[in-house]
């Protein structure tokens, strides 16, 4: 816990800063929710905000090791962080703490643009604080694996896309039936078990990326 703990600050003082890196996120997932809002106005459901909080996960998860293996703190993490699921975890808290929390609590404010109305917003911002840790902890997994390749970007997306399908589609069913009045149970019950999957394997495979990756 000591560990954990010990991380989550450490990166949260990094991000404040460097608040512009921090800030990418979720200036983009509002500038393109006011932007669709604009130019289809207010067609969209809830399923476009999930579209949207994706891409937004994608393009801050590739840079969450990005400023420690440029800085050599990286291998020293690795090496002197014993166990390392904990640092790890704390790592991706703090960066899910600055990317996908504020994107889900500025979600109603998008499904107004998106929708026209806030109608089922507040089980959108749950399934989102559901499944945006669960984004960020596979979306970790493809970052260490390519981290040594100085372009990560690319490739980050097509690696962890296909594990990200099943999340955006529980995700933004569960937001549609809320706006419709149907069960979400069932939608939310299946966010919660690949969220519990999710932080019990994904450090694991994390630390094994990052070690595979710093040997080469």
């Amino acid at each position: 816990m000591r560990l954990f703990l010990t991380q989550l600050r450490r990166d949260l003082l990094i991000a404040v800063r460097s608040r512009s890196d921090a800030a990418n996120p979720v200036v983009f997932f509002l500038l393109a929710t006011l932007v669709l809002g604009l130019g289809t106005g207010s067609e969209l459901g809830p399923g476009a905000i999930w579209v949207l909080a994706l891409f937004a996960n994608v393009l801050a998860v590739e840079g969450v090791f990005g400023r420690d293996h440029e800085e050599g703190t990286l291998e020293q993490l690795i090496v002197h962080a014993r166990p390392l699921f904990p640092a790890v975890l704390g790592k991706l808290a703090a960066h899910w703490t600055l990317s996908g929390l504020p994107i889900a609590i500025l979600s109603p404010l998008g499904a107004l643009m998106l929708q026209g109305s806030t109608a089922g917003a507040s089980i959108l911002v749950v399934t989102l604080l559901i499944g945006t840790p669960t984004l960020t902890l596979l979306g970790a997994i493809g970052a260490a694996l390519t981290i040594a390749t100085g372009r990560s970007g690319l490739l980050v997306a097509i690696l962890v896309m296909p594990f990200y399908v099943p999340v955006l589609i529980f995700g933004a069913s569960a937001s549609a039936a809320a706006t419709t009045g149907d069960p979400t149970s069932f939608a939310l019950l299946v966010l919660g078990a690949l969220l519990a999957a999710s932080v019990t394997a994904a450090p694991f495979a994390i630390g094994k990326a990052l070690a595979i990756s710093q040997e080469h």
